[in-house]
């Protein structure tokens, strides 16, 4: 009898320990696929500045200007419940503009959720033309308009949008000096540029102001700041001075959507620069989210 009993009992024990092991050798193939693969959805930091973003950004500006663009474009229902959809998937980060139009949608789309659990990024305009009146106001009242018609009192980080010159920190000072003074208050949380030359890009390298660049990147060159051939090292060289660098145009302005093997190759090739914080994408479908999102999830990381 007591034969018996000890029999069972380590029959019982080996069974634990065998299923311990399985669940233990699950548990690590998914902890190591984790962390050699890219996670869209996960959390990094922009460059040197406090912000914290998650690595999949939400554009709002498909083919945008004089206050409209493709989201805004569906009506407010259709693009409100593309916001949402796009929170529920997991993206936090929400690229607006001025130039767009697109401030009004995002709060009532988001408005069951804490102001704290996603980031704005917004633009301002600075530049003639591209919206309907003619008077390009200061940011010491652009910054309140924005606030109101996003219906927040901050905003996570606040742009030059489409700075081309090369001396554009000589040119911007009296933009840059009062977005300064709205970082030091805390109404926004960082500052920075939206470049669309590469002379502008060379110039945010040394420019102690920025906090983070919006850059157009992809391997084809596609509305791309021309030579394109200078920008990834141009990039890496922002990162390496500790700017925040936010990837636009990776699907080409959308000119890749139909090229499956295109698009792989353009995530994989913007992840692998090892420089590009943040992936910016206008998308108009939440399938499209889903289908982005697969693609991040494909890429291995390099060595840390």
């Amino acid at each position: 009898m007591s034969m018996r009993i000890k029999r069972r009992e380590f029959l019982k024990q080996s069974a634990f320990g065998v299923s311990g092991m399985l669940v233990g050798s699950r548990l690590a193939r998914a902890d190591e696929n984790k962390t050699s693969r890219f996670d869209p959805y996960e959390s990094v930091s922009l460059g040197r500045s406090k912000l914290k973003l998650g690595r999949l950004c939400m554009g709002t500006g498909v083919h945008g200007g004089n206050r409209e663009s493709n989201q805004t474009r569906m009506g407010k229902e259709k693009f409100e419940a593309l916001i949402k959809g796009a929170y529920e998937r997991g993206v936090r980060v929400f690229d607006m503009a001025d130039l767009y139009g697109t401030h009004p949608y995002l709060i009532p789309a988001l408005k069951d959720i804490p102001r704290r659990d996603y980031l704005i990024i917004s633009k301002i305009w600075w530049r003639p033309g591209s919206l309907p009146e003619k008077e390009r106001p200061d940011a010491d009242v652009v910054i309140p308009r924005f606030l109101k018609e996003l219906g927040t009192d901050y905003i996570d980080l606040v742009l030059l949008h489409c700075v081309e010159s090369g001396k554009w920190p000589e040119e911007l000072q009296k933009q840059m000096n009062i977005l300064a003074k709205f970082k030091e208050k805390g109404t926004i949380r960082a500052h920075g540029v939206s470049c669309h030359t590469v002379a502008a890009l060379e110039a945010a390298v040394g420019e102690p102001w920025v906090d983070s660049v919006h850059a157009r990147i992809n391997p084809y060159g596609m509305s791309m700041d021309k030579p394109f051939e200078k920008v990834p090292d141009i990039l890496k060289r922002l990162h390496g001075a500790g700017k925040g660098v936010v990837g636009m145009k990776i699907i080409g302005e959308g000119r890749l959507r139909d090229d499956d093997e295109k698009r792989d190759e353009s995530v994989r090739y913007v992840l692998g620069l090892g420089c590009v914080d943040i992936l910016n994408v206008g998308f108009e479908k939440v399938e499209e989210i889903d289908d982005f999102a697969a693609r991040v999830r494909k890429v291995p990381r390099g060595p840390v």
